[in-house]
């Protein structure tokens, strides 16, 4: 065999419009158009926010910290709870940190009371 095929028309093995596009080649948008890395800092002099809106904004800051879900709270009383409440046995590490924790608690309570 010669590795010459005379099956269809020879349009058909040339790539012609079939080759993809290199990413380096694909138009995009100028980067004048994008915004700037850390434009928007909630304390910048520059921005031209209201001291109200600077103000909501850290009220939102706050309350989102403030607030957790059951799961992280429950994470914080006991490791362990959280794939309790799941119905799966707890991790390795989950279990690990439930003895450091009881072991700190009991390490505390022990230097209070001298």
């Amino acid at each position: 065999m010669s590795g010459y095929s005379n099956v269809g028309q020879s349009s058909v093995y040339e790539a012609g419009d079939q080759r993809n596009v290199k990413d380096s080649e694909v138009p995009g948008r100028p980067r004048f158009e994008e915004g700037m890395e850390n434009s928007h800092l909630p304390n910048d002099s520059k921005d031209e926010r209201s001291i109200a809106n600077r103000l909501a904004n850290e009220e939102r800051k706050l309350n989102r910290k403030e607030q957790d879900d059951p799961e992280t709270s429950a994470s914080k009383k006991d490791p362990t709870l959280p794939a309790k409440l799941h119905g799966n046995e707890p991790s390795k590490g989950a279990k690990v940190d439930a003895d450091l924790q009881a072991e700190e608690e009991e390490y505390l309570k022990q230097k209070g009371k001298k």
